[in-house]
């Protein structure tokens, strides 16, 4: 039986595998944030003024957030922006907030809805399973350090799963465990939950309105 919880839907707005790597010092990582930080910001900079001379649909769009299965990364009422640009140069990569057309994959919150946003956690090929000894997630049976976007008081998940994503295909959760309508809650339905990647439209780069809240959405450091 599928839990009871609520998927982030996102209306649109006209506007506008690897493996984990370790990293070695704080000096290190702090370099390749600020690197990761500064592309994001370039590309949004890039959407933004290409958008504003009538391209968006093929370089961004921006989404309305209407639920709370991605806090704390991002709150009903807020408005993300999704870029289509770095996907046609590199692959989807775990950690990556991505908005994506859930049509006959996730049932839609109200009639009509059909775009939602989640985090990729599982790429093609890979092994999905909660939980260790620890309570984390575990990816290919290494453990996930998810504590930078995990809800506050959230665990991992709120029950067990064991699968293995097939090709072309990926494993969604929302930051919300406990308030996500994700992959987990379709897992016996046709399909299994996973998301083709060629469903994803864009990753979900910055918080744009309101403007008192506009930031970046970083990557995971597993990421860096």
């Amino acid at each position: 039986m599928a839990p009871t919880t609520r998927a982030s839907q996102v209306p649109s707005h006209t506007s506008t595998s690897t493996h984990d790597a370790v990293v070695g010092g704080s000096d290190e990582l702090d370099t390749k944030r600020q690197r990761h930080w500064g592309i994001d910001a370039a590309v949004l900079l890039l959407c933004v003024l290409i958008g504003a001379f009538g391209t968006k649909a093929f370089i961004a769009q921006v989404f309305s957030i209407p639920s709370g299965s991605m806090q704390s990364t991002v709150v009903p009422g807020e408005r993300v922006i999704a870029e289509k640009v770095s996907y046609r140069t590199r692959a989807i990569g775990r950690g990556d907030v991505v908005v994506f057309d859930g049509t006959g994959i996730y049932a839609p919150p109200v009639p009509g809805a059909y775009m939602f946003v989640k985090r990729v956690i599982g790429l093609p090929g890979e092994r999905v399973a909660c939980c260790d000894a620890s309570g984390k997630l575990t990816v290919n049976g290494q453990a996930l350090d998810e504590s930078e976007y995990l809800y506050n008081g959230d665990t991992a998940s709120t029950f067990g799963f064991d699968v293995i994503v097939p090709t072309g295909k990926l494993w969604l959760m929302g930051d919300h465990r406990s308030d996500s309508a994700d992959s987990r809650a379709y897992l016996g339905a046709p399909g299994g939950g996973f998301v083709p990647e060629e469903r994803v439209v864009g990753r979900a780069t910055a918080v744009v309105w309101p403007i008192s809240s506009a930031r970046l959405i970083d990557l995971p450091t597993y990421r860096s």
